[in-house]
């Protein structure tokens, strides 16, 4: 597969967040993710929770989590910026075993990164220790599922960078 034929289908996500029994996706909508919003709002199985600041996300995910729910956030590099605080308080010091699917906006498959956002992400990620995988197309789909299992046996948050755009089916 060459680079320009690297396609991502928010319906192949959507398979694995419905295999892994995902309850909720907490997440601030935009651009980038318009055909996975448009197909979550035909899904029954998974409620959307829309939120104003990406730093509502962890608390959101948190209280869904102590309820007896299985949320994932979905959110974009920049938004876990700003969302540190809350990572480290919700996430990692109360050990939640969350999945968060994080939009790599500006990657470019390492070629120049001109974007602040991409150059920075992977480095905040190693800072706080969390691990995390990088989905580009829609043969890496199964990560999400490779970072449930590891969310679930190391009872912390996990990263999976969506590092393509999404193709429209």
């Amino acid at each position: 597969m060459t680079t320009h034929e690297a396609v991502l289908h928010p319906s192949f996500l959507i398979d694995e967040l419905k295999k892994n029994n995902i309850s909720h996706i907490v997440w601030l909508p935009d651009s980038e993710t318009n055909f996975m919003y448009n197909m979550l709002l035909e899904e029954s199985s998974i409620d959307l929770v829309p939120v104003c600041r990406e730093g509502e996300t962890m608390a959101i995910a948190a209280g869904l989590w102590v309820g007896g729910k299985r949320p994932v956030v979905l959110i974009q590099n920049t938004g876990i910026f700003e969302s540190g605080d809350s990572i480290r308080g919700l996430g990692l010091d109360i050990n939640q075993p969350l999945v968060m699917l994080i939009g790599y906006r500006g990657w470019t498959r390492r070629g120049p990164t001109p974007d602040s956002a991409a150059r920075y992400i992977e480095h905040i990620l190693h800072a706080w220790d969390l691990n995390y995988y990088l989905v580009e197309t829609d043969e890496d789909a199964g990560r999400i599922s490779v970072a449930m299992e590891e969310a679930e046996r190391t009872q912390r948050p996990v990263g999976v960078l969506i590092g393509a755009e999404f193709g429209s089916g």
